[in-house]
């Protein structure tokens, strides 16, 4: 079990930084946007879930429980960046 939990944190530590680095990309998108009202982009989000979901299913993994995960980081990035694009335009 301690071979496991070791594991487990190693690839913790790894998905934190994998999400720093896409939170990175949100800040990066919220210069570029040229108003707020491109932040949200619900299509964008419909593909970006549907293309993790056949990922976790190409891999075998729960396609379902990852989807959700996927759908909160979405959500997550979105008020982020609506952040980053309020902070960068006072």
């Amino acid at each position: 079990m301690i071979d496991v939990r070791a594991g487990v944190d190693a690839t913790d530590r790894e998905l934190v930084a994998l999400l720093a680095r896409r939170f990175g990309y949100m800040r990066a998108a919220a210069r570029i946007k040229p108003d707020r009202g491109a932040v949200r982009d619900e299509l964008r989000k419909a593909a970006v879930v549907a293309a993790v979901r056949s990922e976790a299913e190409r891999l075998g993994a729960p396609a379902e429980a990852i989807a959700v995960l996927w759908d909160h980081l979405v959500e997550a990035s979105i008020a982020y960046e609506y952040a980053e694009w309020d902070r960068i335009r006072p």
